[in-house]
Order: C-alpha cells, then sequence, then structure tokens
C-alpha cells in the first residue's frame, strides 16, 4: 500500500531477456512504487491476466512465441481500460505508428532508462484514473510516487527521494529541519552523515529542473533545514 493508502499500480512486464527483466527493469520499477509481475511469454501474459488484475502491460515487441504488436491488439480487444506501454528496440517511424494503431498507450525504444519507464507508467496511471483537479501548489500524486507541480510537470521519485518530499510536502510553506528529514531516511540520525541530506535535496533540485522546466522551490534555511513554498 502507499501512504495515500492505496495500492501500488500492478504491472505485467513482459520481457523474454531474463537479465533486463530480473535484474534492471523489475527492481528498478519496484523502486519507483510499482508491483511488478516479470513474464517470458505472450502465452504467460495470457494466463497471468486470466487469473489476476493489472492496471498496466509494459510489453516487449519481440517475443519468442508471437508478434507484440498482435499481442497489444489482442489485449486491448479483451482488456479496454488496461494501459498498454510497448518496450522495443525497434525505433523507426512505422512502428511507432503501428504499435500505437493496435492499442498501444506509449511506444518507447530500447534501450529505455528505467527513470523514463517509471515517468511513463506514472503518467498513464493517472490517465487511467481520470483528470485530475487543479493543483496551486507542488504536492505528490495520489500514490505518493511523482512530484507534480503547479504547471502541470512531473517527476517520479525513488523510494528515498519520496521519503524526503512527503515529508517537505507535508509542511508545504513551513521549515522542516534537518533533523526531521534524516529520520525520514534513517533510524539512527546522529550517526547519518549530514552530507548525504544535501546530496539528495542537490540530486532532487536537478531532476525536477530537467524533468519539468522549472525550478523546485526548495529553500535552505542556513544551518536548521529546508522549506518547501506552496504557491508557484
Amino acid at each position: 500500500m502507499t501512504s495515500s493508502g492505496q495500492s501500488l499500480p500492478r504491472v505485467a512486464l513482459v520481457e523474454d531477456d531474463a537479465l533486463l527483466r530480473e535484474r534492471v527493469l523489475v527492481p528498478g520499477l519496484a523502486n519507483f512504487g510499482f508491483a511488478v509481475t516479470g513474464m517470458d511469454t505472450a502465452a504467460a501474459l495470457h494466463l497471468h491476466l486470466a487469473a489476476a488484475t493489472f492496471d498496466i502491460v509494459v510489453l516487449d515487441v519481440g517475443l519468442p512465441d508471437a508478434d507484440g504488436f498482435a499481442v497489444a491488439r489482442e489485449v486491448r480487444e479483451a482488456f479496454p481500460g488496461i494501459g498498454i506501454v510497448m518496450l522495443t528496440g525497434r525505433g523507426d517511424t512505422l512502428d511507432r505508428v503501428r504499435g500505437l494503431s493496435q492499442g498501444a498507450d506509449a511506444y518507447l525504444t530500447k534501450p529505455a532508462e528505467v527513470e523514463v519507464l517509471a515517468a511513463t507508467l506514472h503518467s498513464l496511471a493517472r490517465r487511467l484514473r481520470g483528470a485530475a483537479p487543479v493543483r496551486r501548489r507542488w504536492q505528490l500524486d495520489a500514490d505518493g510516487w511523482c512530484l507534480l507541480s503547479p504547471s502541470g510537470g512531473a517527476v517520479a521519485l525513488t523510494r528515498t527521494e519520496r521519503r524526503v518530499v512527503e515529508r517537505l510536502t507535508a509542511a508545504s510553506g513551513q521549515l522542516v529541519t534537518r533533523e526531521q528529514l534524516v529520520a525520514a531516511l534513517s533510524d539512527n540520525v546522529y550517526d547519518f552523515d549530514m552530507h548525504r541530506l544535501d546530496s539528495l535535496v542537490y540530486r532532487l533540485r536537478r531532476k525536477v529542473a530537467d524533468a519539468c522546466g522549472e525550478p523546485l522551490p526548495l529553500n535552505a534555511v542556513h544551518g536548521e533545514g529546508y522549506v518547501l513554498g506552496g504557491a508557484h
């Protein structure tokens, strides 16, 4: 469950490269807040879809037992409300058009960075839930795994980033001490290296600026902590 009480988005990941699937994509997406079930064939996907409920299918085009485009079409026809993201090494325009026309919601070319894939999945999950209310401040999304800007930008967060951002958004406009932020990261506040916190904040600011094209209004109060601005 997320901190907001909602279950994690459930993802069926179909990728026949076992190393990529089990060592990179499954743990990587789990770190960004997804409940991921990995599988290697179209047949396995159909069995899982018959036995369990998924929100999104991440589908490799080059499967050993079926054509990924055909699988996307079959899944879309059988489950109209499910999200489909195609992940493939075939990146030319005709393949993209074909993938989207077969029912995919997004088409990413390998090698896709886990962070980009996670952001795509979170964006799709929000669309599947319906239109979000107008935002007046920086806040977490309903699942608590994306930081949303007032202008509509979104940044996928890792587990560590999420703990810090949860504390900051909960006290939007108010000082959050360095000790309070460290307590969100570690059970041992006194042995925690404060430089780790500063580095995390630095990386978070850069990540937000790159993803949203606008600065995160996170201001340092010298020797005390940080304040996340509310209004944009």
